[in-house]
């Protein structure tokens, strides 16, 4: 008997596709990174940072081009990370 998996091989799965901030309307853009930072992992140690503090450190990455938007169509998942970092398939 043979059986078909629900996800599809590597070698069949859509690419992470790297999403140019400028794309996303300004409210859009703010929730992705707030939702980034509020993330656990993503502590910035011992001293306090604000929210506003860490999301604009996170807007400037981003403008510089130092992180990216990645979203994974496979899992419909956003991450933010280090510019060329992305998930090979």
């Amino acid at each position: 008997m043979h059986y078909r998996t629900a996800v599809a091989p590597d070698d069949e799965r859509p690419e992470p596709v790297v999403v140019p901030p400028a794309s996303l309307a300004p409210e859009t853009l703010r929730a992705v990174v707030e939702s980034f930072v509020l993330r656990e992992g993503t502590d910035y140690g011992e001293r306090d940072v604000s929210l506003a503090d860490k999301v604009q450190d996170v807007l400037r990455q981003l403008e510089r081009g130092e992180a990216e938007i990645v979203f994974d169509p496979a899992s419909e998942s956003i991450d933010l990370l280090p510019a060329g970092r992305r998930p090979r398939r």
